[in-house]
C-alpha cells in the first residue's frame, strides 16, 4: 500500500528535485538528481527525468511506495 502526504509550498509552483528534498524523500539535491535521471520517480503516475519540471497544486509525486501531493497555501494562510 501507498503512504500519502501532503507538501503544502507557498507559491505557485516547486520543482520536482526541489519537492523531492523538501518531501524528506532525498537527502540531497545529488540524490534527487540521480533517482530522478534513474527513471524512478513518477508524476501523475507517468515517470519523469525532468529535475526540473515544475510541479503544481495537486500534482502527486511517486518514489518506492511513497507519495507527495502538492499543495498551496491558501491565501489566507500567508
Amino acid at each position: 500500500m501507498t503512504q500519502r502526504r501532503v507538501l503544502t509550498i507557498r507559491d505557485g509552483s516547486i520543482r520536482l528535485g526541489q519537492a523531492l528534498k523538501l518531501a524528506d524523500l532525498v537527502d540531497s539535491g545529488t540524490d534527487a538528481k540521480d533517482l530522478i535521471g534513474a527513471g524512478e520517480v513518477l508524476v501523475n503516475g507517468t515517470v519523469d527525468t525532468r529535475r526540473g519540471r515544475q510541479l503544481v497544486a495537486g500534482d502527486v509525486v511517486e518514489v518506492a511506495g511513497l507519495s507527495v501531493v502538492i499543495e498551496t497555501e491558501a491565501a489566507g494562510d500567508a
